[in-house]
């Protein structure tokens, strides 16, 4: 059975029990205190009319006062200890109950009795009668007119919940359709994605906050990240096989020269294992790089805090001179702490001094500024530069300027993309300012605290 057939018939079975089960508790209440009232006023009538024989007398002889108070529906009798008595009085429609077998109680008594079907209010009250006898005086009462206006009120019922289940049926129905419809939209939506390859997202009222379209939000946002990761997933393969192609068949290449002459001719061997050497190291680079960009910034475990740059920068450098013996020069002009992630902002500085060193032979000079709230590092170098209209594409992935950036003492043009991906997700902004033949510099940009990144 499906889900919409499942819930609407749940809820219809629900609805309709609750409905019946409601009426039967409304007919049980009212029935009750219907007949017990009926009791209640035969026990008072019955009071009144013994209180009105023992005024009339030895006038009025009893058969005669039976006849004068005698129901309706009903049966007046007076009865002594013994049994005897005075024949007892019936109206013309109680006749049967006149068959009742006589009883004698020595205490009030009140309750209900069915004669022949038929349902009877019976009150028995002692009375002292005018010769000093203790009698009673019973009286049954026929409660028909109460049964049939428990009938009525039986079939108003039964009429009130048959037409209370058919809209009761209809709104269930399009309370399925209600529920089901995001996850019919969901269905449908991840067959078109399935059948076209696209990408696709539920259209949500923008209004409405109930749970649906939460789902409905939390599902668009799983398409979204399922999106993201396709994309990168075509961009790493798309990336590695560009980029793996060219070291890979340089390392093939001097491996097949070494194979074939490398024992004739040994003047080959050193040029052979520095090109592979290199190429390995940049493949290295490259896979590491490829990798970090194929993850998303959520994966990073970024550790967002406020540091203190200069200790960070002045590190930095030391570690950039001991490992490529360049000169870099750092500069504190005020305040030098800000908010960032303290490994992917030293990253970001690895990226941008290598950068340096490639591009220039000159000192390197690495600047802490203050502005407001706002934090900057500054890298300076004094090299190359790049062109005015090459740098609004320098962040895009593979972009190597042609005079610039060449395999031979450039990159596989992954770095600036790397470091535009980690400055995102530590809330700073890049930006590039170059000359051509004096150099280039690179501002990143940060908040002097939590606050301020706004996190």
């Amino acid at each position: 059975m499906k889900l919409r057939s499942t819930i609407h018939l749940y809820s219809s079975v629900l609805f309709a029990v609750l409905l019946i089960l409601m009426n039967l508790f409304i007919y049980a209440v009212f029935s009750r205190m219907s007949l017990d009232s009926q009791l209640g006023q035969a026990s008072a009538e019955t009071a009144r009319i013994a209180a009105a024989m023992r005024k009339a007398g030895d006038g009025v002889t009893a058969p005669e006062l039976l006849r004068a108070y005698v129901p309706v529906e009903g049966m007046l009798r007076l009865l002594s200890a013994d049994g005897s008595g005075p024949a007892p009085v019936t109206s013309a429609s109680g006749q049967e109950i006149s068959r009742m077998k006589p009883v004698y109680y020595s205490v009030k008594q009140a309750e209900r009795v069915r004669v022949d079907g038929r349902l009877y209010a019976f009150v028995s009250v002692p009375v002292i009668w005018t010769d000093g006898n203790v009698l009673n005086l019973q009286m049954t009462k026929s409660l028909e007119g109460t049964m049939d206006t428990l009938w009525v009120l039986r079939m108003v019922l039964a009429g009130a919940t048959l037409a209370a289940l058919l809209p009761l049926l209809l709104s269930s129905r399009l309370l399925s359709g209600l529920i089901m419809r995001p996850i019919v939209q969901m269905t449908a939506t991840m067959r078109e994605i399935q059948r076209s390859g696209k990408f696709r997202r539920l259209p949500l009222e923008a209004h409405s906050k109930d749970e649906l379209v939460e789902m409905g939000h939390t599902f668009n946002e799983m398409i979204g990240l399922l999106e993201s990761n396709y994309v990168k997933q075509e961009k790493f393969v798309s990336d590695a096989s560009h980029e793996l192609r060219t070291p890979l068949t340089v390392i093939e290449s001097y491996a097949s020269l070494l194979k074939r002459r490398g024992q004739d001719h040994p003047e080959l061997f050193d040029e052979s294992v520095e090109a592979i050497h290199s190429e390995a190291v940049r493949m290295k680079e490259m896979t590491e790089q490829l990798l970090l960009l194929a993850k998303h910034p959520e994966q990073w475990e970024l550790e967002l805090k406020v540091i203190g740059l200069e200790e960070l920068v002045r590190s930095s450098a030391k570690a950039f001179r001991n490992a490529y013996g360049r000169e870099v020069i750092v500069q504190v002009e005020g305040p030098a702490e800000g908010y960032s992630d303290e490994a992917k902002l030293r990253q970001l500085l690895f990226i941008f001094l290598d950068n340096a060193r490639k591009y220039s032979d000159e000192q390197i000079t690495v600047r802490i500024e203050a502005s407001g709230q706002e934090r900057m590092i500054v890298i300076t170098d004094r090299g190359i530069g790049i062109p005015p209209e090459e740098l609004p594409k320098i962040f895009d992935r593979f972009y190597r300027v042609d005079e610039a950036r060449t395999r031979e003492n450039g990159g596989a043009g992954l770095g600036l993309s790397l470091a535009a991906e980690i400055a995102g997700a530590i809330g700073a902004e890049l930006s590039m300012d170059s000359t051509v033949g004096l150099g280039t510099s690179v501002t990143i940009r940060m908040a002097a605290d939590r606050r301020g990144g706004g996190q």
